[in-house]
């Protein structure tokens, strides 16, 4: 990262896109004047009322500066994609929240959607990574560098990553596991971001400098 620059990693928004719209206005005025990046964490999509229109801003956000905006995949990306090739993954997806998703598309099912969309969402990677900190959906396990940890795990763990405190030689950004108190968790070595913006939380970003460590304040919008 270019010195003076921020980070603002961006928690699960699960179809809020009201909530997104706020706080990327929110993330416009607090770095006005700074060089900026943007870290979406994964979970556009499913449970919320508009999961075509978050999907739609991530996405030209990141063709508009693909320098400056990492999109990653997260689970609930991942329950939408298996539901196209796997036998009795589309009911998986649908008691997740994936009805909600294809009612925003006005769509009958995962194979009704846009396929540009999917394509979009295929070629998401799991795991972005800069000089100061990990960042991923949900997590590594334990013992395991990050680059070779398994796609998987980046996506779906909780335990026994979330247990105690494990040095991954940078700080690691998350989302994935909600937290019903609508706070962000701060612990030595990780950050979980999902505040639960789908249950009536807020949605959250983090916002880092370009040295190592947790992050230097957050951003929050409510509905």
């Amino acid at each position: 990262m270019e010195p003076g620059t921020l980070t603002y990693a961006v928690g699960d928004i699960h179809g809020r896109a009201d909530l997104l719209d706020a706080l990327l206005e929110r993330i416009a005025a607090h770095a006005a004047g700074r060089d900026r990046r943007l870290v979406f964490l994964g979970d556009y999509i499913d449970r919320g009322p508009d999961s075509a229109a978050v999907l739609r801003t991530v996405s030209r956000l990141a063709w508009a500066e693909p320098e400056r905006v990492t999109c990653l995949m997260g689970n609930h990306e991942r329950m939408l994609l298996d539901a196209l090739v796997r036998d009795g993954a589309a009911g998986h997806w649908l008691i997740n929240g994936g009805e909600a998703t294809l009612a925003a598309f006005g769509a009958r099912d995962a194979a009704g959607l846009p396929r540009d969309t999917l394509d979009w969402i295929e070629a998401l990677p799991t795991l972005h990574g800069d000089a100061a900190r990990w960042y991923v959906h949900a997590g590594f396990r334990p013992g395991v560098a990050p680059p070779d940890s398994e796609p998987h795990d980046r996506l779906w763990i909780r335990e026994p990553f979330l247990d105690g405190d494990h040095d991954f030689g940078r700080h690691v950004v998350h989302g994935h596991t909600p937290r019903q108190d609508g706070r962000p968790e701060v612990r030595r070595f990780r950050t979980n971001l999902d505040t639960g913006a789908v249950y009536g939380g807020p949605l959250t970003a983090g916002v880092f400098s370009d040295a190592r460590g947790p992050a230097l304040d957050f951003l929050q919008v409510r509905g």
